[in-house]
């Protein structure tokens, strides 16, 4: 992990890892409540799964994403991809579910904000996942240049 990250990877890991704890123990009102986001979210998708283990899955998968930013050993590549696909899960139901923006579909309403605010994962994870990509590219790009340069020893 570059040094660099470790702050965005602390806040969102911890935040994260956290809500899926949290939700571990979900009563039935909570696990109704997030079973309907994620249906309204991706229609048909959770429609066969119960409300119960539907909050269990979420939890697990939070669980393992905050996890998955908290690990040191785990590439930004890795970690960016989990939380881009966490936070544009997110922003898909804030953009979805009904009375969440305003007339242009984007912008929040006063109760929308709660979910649009979610926008700062799907940030998160894209700048992880850019960094990481971006870094390996470097790294690749050096190695090669390192070899031509031991086999060819004309080149500069």
């Amino acid at each position: 992990m570059d040094l660099t990250q470790l702050p965005l990877r602390v806040a969102t890991g911890a935040f994260i890892l956290n809500s899926g704890v949290a939700k571990l123990s979900a009563d039935e009102g909570t696990a109704q409540f997030l079973h309907q986001g994620a249906k309204t979210a991706v229609p048909g998708v959770f429609d066969s799964m119960d409300a119960k283990s539907f909050a269990r899955v979420l939890s697990y998968s939070e669980i393992g994403i905050g996890a998955l930013l908290l690990a040191p050993m785990v590439p930004a590549t890795v970690a960016g991809a989990a939380l881009t696909g966490f936070g544009a899960g997110l922003v898909r139901m804030y953009l979805k579910t009904p009375g969440m923006t305003q007339s242009d579909g984007i912008r929040p309403t006063q109760e929308g904000t709660a979910l649009a605010k979610d926008v700062w994962l799907l940030g998160a994870g894209l700048t992880l996942f850019s960094q990481g990509v971006v870094r390996g590219t470097k790294k690749g790009a050096k190695a090669v240049a390192e070899g031509v340069k031991s086999v060819t020893p004309f080149v500069d």
